[in-house]
């Protein structure tokens, strides 16, 4: 439905690339949405697909509206296209803010949102320059954010490590842009994980990610092809075009017996609460949702210390970080946690007590509508 905020409320709308994958980009915003349209204020979803993530948001009654042409691929016929399209959207919704999520979603959006005189704010979910994607990549998106960055009323990134690192590259003025850590809802206590183990029960381990380049489910399968004489068992939670590699590689390394491939799963916080240890091999990231969603769980977490990752998880105390890449200091923390399960159980505790205290929905709708409303006060629309 495209009808304009109502009088009094707020009208925020939502801008994101992709609808047809969960990602920790879509769950953000999500949870965003839900959480402010309780708050009254009146909120739609927009991008540029459709999906898991479009049905998610239309099963919790938001608004949702397909941009046709935006895609994540650089295409200059279908940006320009897009452009067109959006701003005869926004026109028509006459939002009080635009939020933009994702790198195309937040280029285009700023673009017309600043065309058309409405505030605007952009998310970054790690930045696409970052230590781990490839140089020309990473070249390419830099000069692109710096063109597009003074656009935006106000940056937000999800981790402190981001927001230094736009400081060291000249995004942005150091004003103008703020870290809000991710957060996420409670579970009742029934979803709890216990991170103890019966006697002669396999430790189960989880691993929730997409099969793309962003991700190493590789390097997690060779370190614990390395533990065959432990007693373990893997759980991959997601799905993406490099799962079918991924099984090949379990078959090649005589684990697939112990491995466990689930697709995509809208029933994460159950399979968590069934399992003993999270693990996450990235080569980049922002702050990762599942991190803390492994830890409002009351699971320790091994993860590669990439970005914003030892933000949430304390090496020693909540969890256990390797070097990316590193397969023997993975395969280490592994073998540790495996064969320690009073150590599992502490780090899970104090995991979750982290949570309590930093990652909670509550925190992250209270620091967003802080930076939301100062842009509205600073553009006179409050």
């Amino acid at each position: 439905m495209l009808e304009a905020g109502r009088k009094g409320s707020v009208h925020v709308v939502y801008l994101i690339t992709r609808a047809d994958e969960l990602g920790g980009a879509q769950m953000h915003v999500l949870e965003l949405a839900r959480g402010f349209r309780a708050r009254d204020w009146q909120v739609t979803v927009l991008a540029g697909s459709e999906g898991s993530f479009s049905e998610l948001v239309q099963a919790a009654g938001i608004p949702y509206v397909h941009v046709p042409f935006l895609q994540r691929a650089i295409h200059p016929w279908k940006d320009m296209c897009c452009l067109l399209v959006l701003r005869q959207l926004l026109r028509k919704l006459k939002p009080d803010l635009v939020a933009t999520h994702s790198s195309k979603a937040g280029w285009i959006g700023r673009l017309v949102a600043r065309s058309l005189g409405i505030p605007v704010v952009f998310t970054a979910h790690g930045w696409a320059f970052t230590e781990g994607i490839g140089y020309p990549q990473r070249w390419f998106f830099k000069v692109a954010e710096r063109l597009v960055a003074p656009l935006a009323d106000k940056i937000i990134t999800v981790s402190e490590y981001d927001r230094q690192l736009a400081l060291r590259h000249r995004i942005v003025e150091p004003e103008r842009v703020i870290t809000v850590y991710n957060g996420v809802p409670d579970i009742p206590p029934e979803l709890r994980a216990c991170p103890l183990t019966n006697e002669g029960e396999r430790v189960r381990l989880i691993m929730v990610a997409r099969f793309s380049p962003q991700k190493d489910h590789a390097l997690v399968l060779r370190a614990l092809a390395g533990l065959r004489d432990l007693p373990w068992e893997l759980e991959l939670i997601g799905d993406g075009p490099l799962r079918p590699a991924c099984e090949q590689l379990a078959r090649d390394l005589h684990i697939s017996d112990r491995v466990y491939f689930r697709g995509e799963r809208k029933d994460v916080a159950e399979r968590l609460a069934q399992t003993h240890l999270f693990v996450l091999a990235s080569h980049y990231e922002g702050l990762p949702i599942t991190i803390l969603e492994a830890m409002r769980a009351g699971l320790p977490v091994v993860a590669a210390n990439v970005s914003g990752v030892s933000e949430a998880v304390q090496h020693g105390r909540t969890g256990l970080l390797f070097a990316r890449g590193h397969v023997e200091e993975l395969r280490a923390c592994l073998q540790q946690l495996i064969l320690n399960a009073t150590l599992r159980y502490s780090m899970g505790k104090s995991g979750r007590e982290r949570y309590e205290r930093h990652f909670t929905l509550e925190r992250m709708l209270e620091n967003t509508a802080r930076v939301y409303q100062e842009v509205l006060r600073n553009r006179g629309k409050i």
